[in-house]
Formats: structure tokens, C-alpha cells, sequence
């Protein structure tokens, strides 16, 4: 009987041994999940707030949209404007579909699949470039941090050094838009009438810098943009005769260029004008009149080439401190920050040849202060 109650205990005492083991090995294996389960929150936590303070320290961004054929014959000039800026600025362009800015196409980092995905042919005069603009806004909105959003051509160049750039444009809430009563072309197509109103008809500039509100109104109309598309068409004019027969009953047709009227227009309906700057920061040279050269006329802004990319010129746009608008006797005295400054940042347009002579020549990207 010794023996059995013997056995009996030795049997217990092994079972006792098990249990505690298993005991063990689960307490253990749960310390070590708990371990690799809070280390891991710790880790996300941690990743977390390093994300937000990111985000805190990262600066209001300017969204630069260009709308060009193919490539961007002055992305070097570009390429040395953005330089040591990281974080305070994006790029969008608009070329044409199927064209892909790789280390093929361009030589700058910045610029380098930089190309939307789903741009659309463009003809000069038609709504396809209105059409444009909003392909590029709604890509550049996507982003939280783009907070203004510049429209440039490929023919245009930054006149100042980024850090005056950016603190003039984000100086101030208001978007920059060039806008005036259009009483004199006569563009305006009754058809139109009663979904936009003849007060609301507006005419300026398409290169317009506007805040994410106005952004987002550009983007998010369907009123305006299919009265432009059915009633805002150009005349056949004589520069396109090459190209295009002249329409038999040429006399009907009814001149309208969309894109100096569509930004313009769209937010005077939407009642915002008392919140834009009503001027253009990109420079256009439109009179022609000192020009003896018959090439140089005609219906698009002049060209600038190599012999005339001089100190002068450059100090003549940069010297521009007021706009005068006739049709409203209007005249823009432009201001930064309160004070007296330059009306212009950008100017257009520019051959490759000019700009490179510009640039090698350091007349370029200098502060104001630098420039005087």
C-alpha cells in the first residue's frame, strides 16, 4: 500500500511539475507578446507623432501649374529658381497627351514625371485651354499643403529669386487675378444671357495665382464652362488662313478667346472680385507699335530672342510699378505687404536663347533689393 500511495504522489508531484511549466511558457509567451504588442503601438505612436509634427513644420506650399506643347525648353532657368527650396513648392505641367518628361525629355530633377496623366489636346483660342487648367488644378488640389497655385507657360521666367517669390505671393490671401470690365471688344455672346450676366463679363489674363477657395470653384463649376464651350469660341483669323479655310460667312462668326475671359467671369458670378488682387504677376509685352518687324505682330504677346535680352529689358519689367485699366479708369498701384513693390514675378515670352543669355548673364532670379 506504501508503494502505491508512494507512486500515487510521484505522479502528482510530475503532473504539479508539468502544469507549472506550461504555466510558465504561457506567462512567458504572453509577457512576450504584450512586449512585441506595445513596442509595436509605442513604434506607431512614436511614427505618429513624427508624421504630425512633420506636417506641423512643413510650409504652406505654392503649386506651380505650367501648360506647355511638349517639353520646357527653359527648365534650366526653372532648375536654378527651385534650387534649395525642397518642401515649399510643387510642379504640375500640362503637355500634350502621351508625352512623358523622363531623364530622356528633361534634365531637371524637378521637372522629372512631373506630367499629368490625363491631359488633353490643346488648340490656342478654344476651350480645350480653359479645359486644361482645371486638369491641372484638380491634380495640384489633391494635395493638402498646395496652398496657392501659379499658371505658367513654357515660354515664361521667374524675374526674382524664390524666396522674394514666394513671400510676395503668400503675403497676401487674396488670389491674383487679372480682371476688368470688357467694354470695348465686345466679346460677350448674348447666347449666354440669362446663365451669365453681361456685368459679370469679365477680360484679363490667364496667367492668374489663385488661393485654394477660388481653386476649388475653377474645379468644381458646371454653370460657366459649357456656356464658354458652346458661345466662347475665336474668329478665323488671318494668321490661321494656312491652316484652316476661311469660313464662307466669315461676317457671322462671333470672336471670343475662352481663357482671357473663363477665371475671370466664373468668379465674378460667384461674387468673389472683393477678394482678388485684380492684377497679373506674369508680364505680357502686347504693344507692338515700336516693332517694325511684320513677324512680331499679330495676335499673340511679342517673343523676346537673344539680341533682346539686355539689362535694360529686364530692368524695364521689374521697374513696372502700376497697371492702368481704361475701361474702368482703374489704375493698380502694386503693393506688397503694404508697401510699394514690383507689379510683375514672372514674365513671358522667352526663347531658349534669351533666357540662357539672361541667366549666364546673372540678371535673373535676384532679389528686389539686390536688383535697385
Amino acid at each position: 500500500m506504501k508503494k502505491k500511495a508512494s507512486s500515487q504522489q510521484q505522479k502528482l508531484r510530475s503532473s504539479s511539475r508539468c502544469k507549472r511549466k506550461i504555466f510558465a511558457a504561457l506567462m512567458f509567451a504572453f509577457c512576450l507578446g504584450s512586449f512585441v504588442y506595445f513596442q509595436a503601438r509605442f513604434n506607431g505612436i512614436a511614427a505618429s507623432l513624427k508624421n504630425q509634427q512633420a506636417r506641423l513644420n512643413q510650409k504652406p506650399q505654392i503649386a506651380f501649374l505650367f501648360i506647355a506643347r511638349n517639353r520646357l525648353p527653359l527648365e534650366f532657368v526653372w532648375d536654378a529658381f527651385f534650387l534649395g527650396e525642397d518642401g515649399k513648392f510643387s510642379i504640375y505641367v500640362h503637355s500634350r497627351p502621351g508625352f512623358v518628361l523622363s531623364e530622356a525629355t528633361t534634365q531637371s530633377k524637378y521637372f522629372l514625371n512631373r506630367q499629368v496623366n490625363d491631359s488633353i489636346q490643346v488648340e490656342w483660342g478654344e476651350a480645350t485651354m480653359i479645359e486644361a487648367e482645371r486638369v491641372l488644378l484638380r491634380h495640384a488640389l489633391r494635395d493638402p499643403f498646395n496652398h496657392r497655385f501659379v499658371f505658367l507657360s513654357d515660354s515664361c521666367i521667374p524675374l526674382y529669386s524664390f524666396s522674394y517669390t514666394y513671400n510676395y505671393i503668400m503675403s497676401t490671401p487674396t488670389s491674383f487675378v487679372d480682371s476688368f470690365a470688357d467694354t470695348k471688344d465686345k466679346r460677350y455672346n448674348p447666347r449666354m444671357d440669362p446663365v451669365i450676366h453681361v456685368q459679370n463679363w469679365r477680360k484679363g489674363s490667364q496667367w492668374v495665382v489663385l488661393n485654394r477657395k477660388h481653386a476649388e470653384i475653377v474645379v468644381n463649376d458646371t454653370i460657366v464652362l459649357p456656356m464658354f464651350q458652346q458661345h466662347c469660341r475665336r474668329k478665323s483669323l488671318p494668321e490661321f488662313w494656312r491652316d484652316r479655310p476661311v469660313p464662307a460667312e466669315g461676317w457671322k462668326e462671333h470672336n471670343c478667346i475662352p481663357d482671357e475671359h473663363y477665371v475671370q467671369t466664373l468668379l465674378a458670378q460667384k461674387g468673389v472680385d472683393s477678394e482678388l488682387t485684380r492684377r497679373s504677376l506674369s508680364h505680357s509685352a502686347w504693344d507692338l507699335t515700336s516693332t517694325k518687324s511684320n513677324e512680331r505682330r499679330g495676335w499673340h504677346p511679342m517673343t523676346y530672342k537673344f539680341s533682346d535680352a539686355t539689362p535694360h529689358l529686364i530692368q524695364s519689367i521689374k521697374g513696372i510699378d502700376n497697371i492702368n485699366y481704361e475701361t474702368e479708369y482703374r489704375r493698380e498701384w502694386c503693393t506688397s505687404k503694404g508697401k510699394p513693390a514690383p507689379c510683375f514675378l514672372f514674365a513671358r515670352k522667352f526663347t531658349r536663347p534669351a533666357a540662357l543669355r539672361l541667366l549666364r548673364e546673372s540678371i535673373l532670379l535676384k532679389d528686389k533689393e539686390q536688383a535697385s
